[in-house]
């Protein structure tokens, strides 16, 4: 499990639903939570947030049982467009009150990435949002947003899996009591499934390749936020509480990592989304 400042727990493992839409989103969705996932990870650029609670709905689970996360896109990062935005989400999504509210990008030369932070944080005081956080921000922007607001984001959504492993970040996000989410946490087309370094461990240990990565990520502090439409899939990658890597397997796979790992140059500080 992974411990907020205020004392609440997050699962060891959320569920990725990007890009699921439709019925057979919903229909992989509701697999999900029956597989025992507590945490939905939806955004409004994804297009999916009616899916997500739709999937709540005919999930049978209480709406105290799970946590939905969504996301403001870079054109609502003015304070009226982010408030209106999150309500909007909330309406999609058929929720009074998100448990995640996260801006998906800082998108730097509209330099609003702080204002936004903020309207989010005018919604938790509102009772529209428990908790705000931050999506793809740098240690830059989680200072500049610490300094305006006297508030430090619960947690940081970025890009982390064995080709890019973020090890600066994650000591930034240490020394400020930010919880690491990894998103693409298997890597997608560039798992490193057949390498060394983690297909040793699988066969010691008698596991997929994506359950040694993901429990790597679980080592060093990190809730990775894996997508998989298949039922099995789902299972497997939250049966990961009772494997175990050693240090050195875990600092092998870290040692993967590479300067031009992204997935397609997603650099914060250039890429952005609107």
């Amino acid at each position: 499990m992974h411990t907020l400042p205020d004392g609440t727990t997050l699962p060891h493992v959320g569920f990725g639903t990007y890009p699921l839409r439709g019925e057979e989103g919903i229909t992989a969705m509701v697999s999900a939570l029956e597989a025992g996932y507590r945490y939905l990870d939806t955004a409004v650029n994804y297009e999916n947030e009616r899916e997500v609670g739709e999937a709540l709905r005919r999930s049978g689970l209480s709406r105290d049982e799970v946590l939905v996360a969504t996301k403001i896109p870079g054109r609502a990062h003015a304070r009226g467009p982010a408030i209106e935005t999150l309500e909007q989400s909330l309406e999609r999504l058929g929720l009074e009150r998100v448990d995640v509210a996260l801006v998906h990008w800082p998108n730097p030369s509209q330099g609003r990435y702080v204002e936004a932070v903020q309207a989010l944080l005018e919604c938790r005081d509102r009772g529209l949002v428990r908790w705000v956080g931050t999506s793809n921000y740098t240690r830059t922007h989680l200072q500049e947003v610490v300094e305006a607001t006297g508030e430090t984001p619960v947690l940081n959504q970025v890009e982390c899996h064995p080709l890019f492993p973020q090890e600066d970040l994650l000591e930034v996000h240490r020394g400020l009591g930010v919880l690491t989410q990894a998103w693409s946490p298997l890597g997608k087309r560039q798992a490193q499934y057949d390498a060394e370094a983690v297909a040793g461990p699988a066969e010691r240990l008698g596991v997929t390749p994506a359950q040694v990565i993901l429990r790597w990520h679980l080592q060093r502090g990190v809730m990775p936020l894996p997508k998989s439409e298949t039922p099995e899939r789902q299972r497997a990658n939250l049966d990961v509480l009772d494997l175990e890597l050693t240090d050195q397997e875990v600092a092998a796979i870290t040692a993967l990592g590479r300067p031009d790992g992204r997935l397609f140059g997603g650099d914060p500080e250039t890429h952005e989304e609107m």
